[in-house]
């Protein structure tokens, strides 16, 4: 496996946003996230996501082909769905880094491609005094009909990285579901650890 992962930050973000629109449409059409996805709303809200300042896009190649990617930027720049329940709880969204999506194609996991997601966004959260990093997974029932045959939350590797579930903090995003006819919220659990 000849895989290489690097941040690219600035004007390097915009190549590569077809690319991190692709992955996550494919990646989150499968359980958890059942994300039903069109490119249409994936370019808004990519753009957005690259024009916030210290956002940083971790990319990991197979030769030129991407294969995986994971984005950060800082909390105050986000939407205010997602920063509601922090302010609401007097946090400074000023020190804290929000780790957005972590996308990787089936086959190239269990390869410590995650581990280096981490690190890098870790590193360039450091970059601009964050003390704290933070990122949100949707919350599904454990009896879940779409939930496949063997499935392995991210909850242990998450939990090794040093994160933890912050009690009481859950934000509601909106996004269609495979089978839906529209959006519709789900809950989304915060994890957070110091840097």
């Amino acid at each position: 496996m000849s895989v290489s992962v690097r941040p690219l930050a600035g004007e390097e973000i915009a190549a590569y946003l077809k690319d991190l629109a692709a992955l996550r449409i494919a990646v989150f059409a499968a359980f958890p996230y059942l994300y039903d996805g069109h490119e249409g709303y994936e370019a808004d809200y990519l753009k957005e996501f690259a024009a916030a300042p210290d956002a940083v896009l971790v990319a990991a190649f197979d030769e030129d082909r991407v294969i995986g990617a994971a984005t950060a930027s800082p909390m105050w720049a986000q939407k205010a769905e997602f920063r509601q329940v922090f302010e609401d709880r007097g946090i400074d969204t000023k020190r804290l880094f929000y780790f957005g999506e972590s996308v990787l194609l089936p086959d190239y996991r269990g390869h410590g491609i995650g581990h280096a997601f981490f690190d890098y966004r870790e590193a360039a959260a450091r970059a601009t005094g964050a003390e704290r990093a933070c990122f949100a997974a949707v919350i599904r029932a454990d009896d879940h009909p779409a939930r496949p045959e063997g499935y392995s939350p991210l909850d242990p590797f998450w939990r090794k990285r040093g994160y933890s579930p912050v009690e009481g903090m859950v934000t509601q995003l909106a996004w269609k579901e495979h089978g839906e006819q529209d959006e519709s919220l789900k809950p989304m659990q915060y994890w957070m650890r110091s840097l």
